[in-house]
């Protein structure tokens, strides 16, 4: 039986993005059917002051087994902060995963 992870999208000081939402929903798949042990995710996208540019902001919580997974990123383009924070919980994921399989 497939546990499907239950995902909330936020977008805060910005129009909810489709397009967005459907790319962000197929990588969360992905990992999803990886890692049948996800709970639920939380997702923030949202916009901040920054003179640098760097002002699109990806947050993302993972509900799982055990601690919380998070990961955050900030660049100047929402699909490029959407993967680095997808890249950074696959890490995280990696690890919590060898870590079942030692126990």
């Amino acid at each position: 039986m497939q546990i499907v992870m239950v995902v909330n999208i936020q977008y805060q000081k910005m129009k909810v993005s489709e397009s967005l939402s459907k790319l962000l929903m197929k990588k969360l798949d992905r990992i999803g059917k990886k890692y049948s042990w996800l709970i639920k995710a939380n997702v923030i996208f949202k916009i901040e002051n920054d003179k640098a540019g760097e002002d699109k902001i990806c947050e993302i919580e993972l509900s799982a087994p055990g601690p919380r997974l998070f990961a955050k990123a900030r660049t100047n383009d929402f699909e490029k902060s959407m993967s680095e924070t997808v890249d950074e919980l696959k890490k995280q994921l990696e690890k919590r995963q060898s870590m079942f399989a030692t126990h």
